[in-house]
């Protein structure tokens, strides 16, 4: 569905280099500390800024050369909506309808009234929950095979975030086929959504993994110095010195369950996964 081959970009000392590739039918997330390029890689697949060197391919056809049957096929759900903050969704509507041949209307109105979106409200007078639902139901209603989404939950209360998280579950269990691409700070939606995850560091992909495999697999080692220096490091992809001694984060905690009994061993998470694999030793 997304193919991302070796693109690239200049920003003065910090330079994007990444190459990743999303299936059908997939979701994926991509994670990394502030800076790290997750907007930038976003905007270079949508094309709102121009790679120095490398292309992006949907579904086999470069992105910049993509037609207006094309791009009926991407839903976008970006920090701002793209709309007027003056107009309604009333305006919305009729702009989708000029905009998008498979425009599902009564889909976007029964949802607007499931999230108690006004219709008759400046976009400007809503709530950061109301503007961010309105901006995933746009990117939904037109029954786009591609969703890429920049920080959809970002600055939402639990239960906005949980109303956007179900809302993208049922887009996805009616549409078997459709992929998407997104990014996130909070762990607990990637968890409970991605199928596996990308980590960025300083404009460099270090880690693609498995969601369900993290969350198995992965884990945080708690020793003394003492045991730190007995450990076996095979399976060591980062540590750091803490006041007890040392965190060391492994993909594997089941060998040192099984091999160093007695040591504190914790599951992994995302949030690990980005402090230890970007702040570790």
């Amino acid at each position: 569905m997304l193919n991302v081959e070796k693109i690239v970009k200049n920003y003065g000392d910090f330079r994007l280099d990444v190459s990743f590739e999303i299936p059908d039918g997939t979701v994926t997330g991509i994670v990394g500390k502030n800076g790290a390029g997750k907007s930038t890689t976003i905007k270079l697949i949508l094309g709102l800024i121009r790679p120095d060197e490398g292309h992006v391919y949907i579904n086999g056809k470069e992105a910049s050369q993509l037609s207006g049957k094309d791009k009926q096929e991407l839903g976008v759900a970006l920090s701002e909506s793209g709309f007027s903050s003056y107009l309604c969704i009333k305006d919305i509507i009729v702009i989708l309808r000029k905009m998008y041949p498979d425009f599902d209307e009564k889909f976007f109105t029964d949802n607007c009234n499931i999230q108690k979106l006004p219709f008759d409200k400046k976009i400007k007078e809503f709530s950061t929950g109301m503007r961010a639902k309105l901006r995933v139901l746009v990117a939904i209603s037109h029954k786009a095979k591609l969703l890429i989404m920049d920080e959809p939950t970002a600055g939402l209360d639990v239960e906005a975030r949980n109303d956007i998280l179900d809302l993208l579950r049922k887009y996805l269990a009616d549409n078997e086929d459709c992929s998407i691409l997104l990014t996130s700070h909070i762990s607990s939606d990637l968890e409970g959504l991605c199928d596996d995850v990308y980590l960025l560091n300083d404009g460099k992909i270090i880690l693609h993994e498995d969601t369900d495999t993290i969350l198995s697999n992965y884990g945080v080692i708690k020793v003394d110095e003492e045991m730190y220096e007995k450990l076996d490091k095979t399976l060591i992809l980062s540590s750091r010195k803490d006041h007890y001694g040392y965190q060391c984060f492994t993909n594997d905690r089941k060998f040192y369950a099984e091999n160093y009994p007695g040591i504190v061993i914790e599951n992994g998470s995302i949030d690990d996964l980005i402090l230890m694999m970007t702040g570790g030793k």
